[in-house]
């Protein structure tokens, strides 16, 4: 009696050619198209990208970001965080800690100190400030102090088999308590009012339309590498692994692999992804304060990978899009109704949508199916 070789599965390419000919056109529209209308179109052209546009979209694309690593923890690991805003804002502070020390002594009492620093009475920086003044060291604070967060506490907690509904009960409860540790103003973090009135970076002026346009081109070529390196992960060996995890993690340990090191790696990839955000966001703004840690902020990006699809790595990016680009029309338009908007919209997504915006474009009659089966329910 012989027996067959066992058949590995065919290594997928990292994209179709009809994929890399989208990456290349949205490489295109970022780096050229869009500086092009912003920058060398009259105000007056109907053509012209306007300096409001180039922030909002910068805005959300550092959204996408996050959204996109919400994916990889959730969507192919099946562990949902409900608290990804506090690494979106752990970045957000160190960068902000660099953006208030470019500040110097242009700040409104003439002092080496930032402004809230000389209000409070200050007499020197504390010592977490210490390497602020030096880009290279933010760079590397930027991805280490929260990836080494996400790692302390990601380690105990998957040890501990803390999974489902606790562990999103955790994180949330870890985020409300950051919250408002950075809401005191003892910890040298400007209290409930953050960081704010930044003016310079790498010594150049924040407020022109070419510094505005070089943070808008950057934040887009991070979210496209961004989601290149989620792509390479989820069609290698690792990301199989995760899905497996993801549908049966009794039998993934039955088969000889240990989930601790596949979950750990991954939940510190997907905090660092929103810790990246997180500072590219902080020059657009201008401002970052405590409220980036509320639990309000972590569910939406929850939200976000669930509108636009979970397990497809463009849906959450698309959810980021749709669901931020509504929320800016409505806040102007209707903002009593934007929160109901939001919950009716995570409800409907819940009951009849489970595979987002990209399940109903792959298969437009699985709304029609789920309304019927909802009905048969009833």
């Amino acid at each position: 009696m012989t027996t067959q070789p066992a058949c590995l599965p065919t290594p997928q390419p990292l994209l179709s050619r009809t994929g890399w000919a989208l990456f290349l056109s949205a490489v295109v529209a970022i780096c050229a198209i869009a500086p092009l209308l912003n920058l060398a179109l009259p105000p007056d052209s109907p053509l012209h990208m306007s300096d409001y546009l180039v922030a909002l979209l910068g805005k959300i694309m550092c959204y996408a970001i996050c959204a996109l690593a919400m994916d990889l923890i959730w969507g192919y690991t099946g562990i949902l965080s409900l608290g990804h805003g506090l690494f979106f804002a752990l970045g957000g502070y160190v960068m902000g800690m660099y953006l208030m020390r470019q500040i110097g002594r242009d700040g409104n009492y003439k002092s080496d100190l930032p402004d809230f620093m000389v209000f409070l009475d200050w007499k020197e920086l504390p010592w977490h400030w210490a390497l602020s003044d030096s880009f290279v060291a933010t760079l590397i604070l930027i991805v280490a102090v929260p990836g080494l967060v996400a790692f302390v506490f990601g380690y105990f907690a998957f040890r501990s088999r803390i999974k489902g509904v606790y562990f999103s009960i955790i994180t949330q409860a870890l985020t409300f308590a950051l919250m408002l540790l950075f809401f005191r103003n003892e910890t040298g973090f400007g209290g409930n009012n953050g960081f704010t009135d930044f003016k310079r970076i790498l010594g150049m002026p924040l407020a022109t339309p070419e510094m505005r346009m070089s943070l808008f081109v950057m934040t887009g070529l991070s979210l496209l590498g961004f989601y290149l390196m989620a792509r390479y992960l989820v069609c290698s060996k690792f990301g199989r692994v995760l899905q497996a995890i993801r549908d049966a993690e009794g039998r993934v340990m039955f088969s000889g692999y240990n989930p601790l090191g596949y979950k750990l790696t991954i939940w510190v990839i997907s905090a660092v992804m929103c810790a990246v955000a997180g500072a590219l966001y902080v020059p657009q703004v201008g401002i970052i304060n405590p409220s980036e840690m509320s639990p309000a902020q972590s569910i939406e990006i929850a939200i976000w990978a669930a509108v636009g699809g979970r397990a497809t790595l463009i849906g959450p990016i698309v959810g980021a899009f749709a669901v931020n680009g509504a929320k800016s029309w409505l806040t102007v338009a209707a903002p009593e109704v934007w929160l109901y908007f939001l919950g009716a919209l995570f409800i409907a997504v819940t009951l009849f949508l489970p595979g987002g915006i990209m399940g109903l474009l792959r298969n437009p009659r699985s709304l029609l199916r789920a309304w019927q089966q909802r009905r048969k329910g009833l």
